[in-house]
């Protein structure tokens, strides 16, 4: 029976997250308020919150698994694998096969172009990645205790990656090939991990 309600849950999860994203695709995130979406997923402005304590959260709602598979990637890695490489495989592996936390596909330039457009919305990205940095800190010290030294890797790790996505951003906002993006955006996270892992051995 708790399995059966765990499904109906993630159900009503997904339900009320596309419904949103469809209604922020076709007006813009600041102009839907979480009534309209409650009203087009059927349910209540309370449930909506239940699920998604914060409007920008029905948009960006794969942040927790973001979090999730960076912690599992560098806490479940091969006992004889640096985080780095660990990290590097993680982040080609979701481009190569087109999963939404990869950024780069068909049709992701909308969502992209709703972020853009959205002072909210670029506000909430800005504090992930902020948490994501946090995270890297507190699982690179975790490995090797190195004190400042764990923060300041995190932070270059993070603006590498940030940097390579920035670059494949504006070019589906430009509206060049999600295909030639996609090869040219393994190209770059490539390079900068190997810059990363240079300047962090």
């Amino acid at each position: 029976m708790s399995g059966l309600r765990e499904r109906k849950k993630q159900e009503t999860r997904q339900q009320i997250s596309d419904m949103a994203s469809w209604l922020f695709m076709q007006r813009g995130f600041d102009t839907v308020t979480v009534a309209e979406i409650a009203e087009a997923a059927s349910v209540s402005t309370k449930t909506v919150f239940n699920y998604f304590p914060r409007k920008e959260d029905l948009f960006l709602d794969r942040i927790p698994e973001a979090t999730d598979l960076i912690t599992r990637t560098v806490r479940e890695r091969p006992a004889d694998m640096e985080p780095l490489t660990a990290l590097r495989q993680a982040a080609v592996r979701l481009v190569r096969e087109g999963h939404p936390l990869g950024g780069i596909g068909e049709g992701y330039e909308h969502f992209v172009r709703v972020v853009v457009n959205s002072p909210a919305l670029r506000a909430r990205v800005r504090e992930f990645v902020d948490e994501v940095e946090d995270l890297l800190a507190k699982l690179f010290e975790e490995i090797e205790a190195k004190g400042p030294w764990s923060r300041v890797s995190a932070a270059l790790v993070v603006a590498a990656v940030r940097s390579t996505y920035a670059t494949s951003f504006r070019r589906l906002l430009d509206g060049d090939r999600p295909e030639d993006i996609r090869d040219d955006h393994i190209v770059l996270l490539n390079r900068s991990f190997d810059v990363l892992e240079r300047a962090l051995a």
